[in-house]
């Protein structure tokens, strides 16, 4: 049984910064690509950032040059670190293991000032 748990999430104001982790139990994230998405509210979920099986990451052109997603093989955690927040930032962050149907629960972001 594979489990995400998402952590990390807060209000914030514009400007600042926060770490999300996505703690990953069932299966290796080194052997796995795994994503974050977001929804705002009367929003569709959309992809945030992905990091594959290799390493290489992808971005949302919004997030480009803000956000970092990584993983730490022996954590068995994905991050996604965001910089620079902005209030169009906030959403419900999901992790999600790609090419399944594996979600976490979600944690909550807000940025507001």
């Amino acid at each position: 049984q594979v489990q995400l748990v998402e952590s990390g999430g807060g209000l914030v104001q514009p400007g600042a910064s926060l770490r999300l982790s996505c703690a990953v139990s069932g299966s290796r994230v080194s052997v796995s690509g795994m994503g974050w998405y977001r929804q705002a509210p009367g929003r569709q979920r959309e992809m945030v950032a992905t990091i594959a099986t290799n390493g290489m990451p992808e971005y949302a052109d919004s997030v480009k040059d803000r956000f970092i997603i990584s993983r730490v093989v022996v954590e068995n955690t994905v991050y996604l670190d965001m910089n620079n927040l902005e209030p169009e930032d906030t959403a419900v962050y999901y992790c999600h293991k790609l090419m399944s149907d594996y979600w976490g629960q979600g944690t909550q972001v807000t940025v507001s000032s």
